[in-house]
């Protein structure tokens, strides 16, 4: 039941360079993930700056996104995933060069560049919709569980080989400052790796001209699911701005603070919690098909928002991260059932344009967050407090969504009800 097909009818190939262009771009993030906020620290950069440049960077994101998702479908979904690599390159190339604050904040908002360790700019919306177009809609949640899982995968790999290539090149007599210039400078390689990729998917991953069409004559690519995506919108920028308070960048920074760990042992906390996000998300497709997509996005991820909780509490780096990996086994399960929920209740035509105004609306709500945490971190009396900020309001919005879309059932689901 949960095991991925070697290939499907019509696109066999397509598939498997999407899953081969993820796990490249995540094993990217994750390296970055690990090294970027330690880079800027090295750099002599506060922390309120720090804090102030992954805001911008998360809004150049967001507005390169907008702007290649919303247009994926009439200008090509390959020439879009070319250019988005393009600037992966460029702004992994542009913060290796430079240690100036003005000039990282150029290649920051700029390029693409992920402060997280997650999915930044167009890549993750158009690629979704690739996704739901060329597999049977029955088993669309089992291949985006599949995508996500191959994607954590590659960042926990990413993250692993990050710190053990920085205390490798630090061991050789490297600075940490060169080591982690280092790794941007293959940050920007795979950028390049990417665009190739991208470049050879076929024809199968587009849409029909009658459908761009239609598409170019409505608000952001957005028609029929106008109002149920800027439903979906409001809710995931909360959430996101929740998650904005504890990206891998700045838990990395937390830990090395609090408890003096080294970049070795933040590799293998982060492969460790990313490994286990991407098995949770595997395990979410059963428990979708048992209780729904919606109640499989709430009911699973209220828990894990009570262990992030737990996480600053612990008095000792062990148990600090043995609650933050309880907190990653089940945390991502409701991430490959949004996906087929929003591209199940929106027409084929605007899937590019739906997943790119919810992913941008996402994007802008962890931009902002980093404008508060960066500071907090600074202080120690306050560098624990956007662990709870951060599970409040995630569980603030699990409740909202649970009441929102709780009767909107996508259409597999519906057949199965009559």
């Amino acid at each position: 039941m949960l095991g991925l097909p070697v290939a499907v009818h019509g696109a066999p190939a397509s598939l498997r360079l999407l899953f081969a262009t993820r796990m490249t771009r995540m094993f990217a993030y994750g390296v970055l993930g690990v090294v970027l906020v330690l880079y800027l620290v090295e750099a002599g950069l506060s922390t309120s700056r720090i804090g102030l440049l992954v805001t911008l960077t998360f809004l150049g994101d967001a507005a390169i996104s907008l702007w290649l998702s919303t247009r994926a479908d009439r200008w090509g979904r390959r020439r879009v995933l070319v250019a988005g690599a393009v600037l992966m390159t460029l702004g992994g190339v542009g913060m290796a060069v430079t240690g100036n604050f003005v000039w990282l904040v150029v290649a920051a908002t700029i390029g693409v560049i992920s402060p997280t360790g997650n999915e930044v700019g167009p890549f993750l919306a158009v690629e979704q919709a690739c996704l739901a177009q060329v597999v049977p809609g029955h088993e669309r949640t089992k291949f985006f569980a599949w995508y996500n899982l191959a994607g954590y995968l590659a960042t926990a790999t990413g993250a692993l080989c990050a710190g053990a290539a920085a205390q490798s090149l630090q061991g050789a007599e490297w600075s940490a400052l060169a080591s982690y210039r280092a790794l941007l400078w293959s940050y920007g390689a795979l950028g390049a790796v990417i665009a190739v990729l991208s470049w050879r998917l076929d024809a199968t991953v587009e849409v029909t001209e009658q459908a761009t069409g239609q598409a170019a004559l409505s608000l952001l690519g957005l028609h029929e699911s106008r109002a149920t995506v800027f439903k979906f919108s409001a809710l995931f920028s909360l959430d996101s701005f929740a998650g904005g308070f504890i990206v891998q960048s700045f838990l990395a920074y937390w830990f090395h603070r609090k408890f003096g760990v080294g970049e070795a042992a933040l590799g293998g906390v982060f492969f460790g919690a990313n490994l286990l996000a991407g098995l949770s998300a595997l395990a979410a497709v059963p428990l979708a098909r048992r209780i729904g997509l919606v109640n499989t996005m709430v009911w699973t991820h209220l828990p894990s928002n009570v262990l992030l909780m737990l996480v600053p509490v612990m008095p000792t780096f062990g148990w600090a991260v043995t609650f933050l990996l309880l907190r990653h086994s089940i945390s991502q399960m409701d991430v490959p059932a949004r996906q087929s929920y929003v591209n199940a209740v929106v027409p084929a035509v605007e899937r590019s344009a739906a997943n790119g105004v919810t992913g941008t609306a996402r994007q802008l709500g962890t931009a902002i967050a980093p404008l508060f945490a960066g500071p907090m971190l600074g202080v120690a009396a306050l560098a624990s407090v956007p662990f709870f900020v951060a599970g409040g309001l995630k569980i603030v919005y699990d409740l909202a969504l649970w009441r929102s879309f709780r009767a909107l059932r996508p259409p597999e689901e519906t057949a199965a009800h009559r």
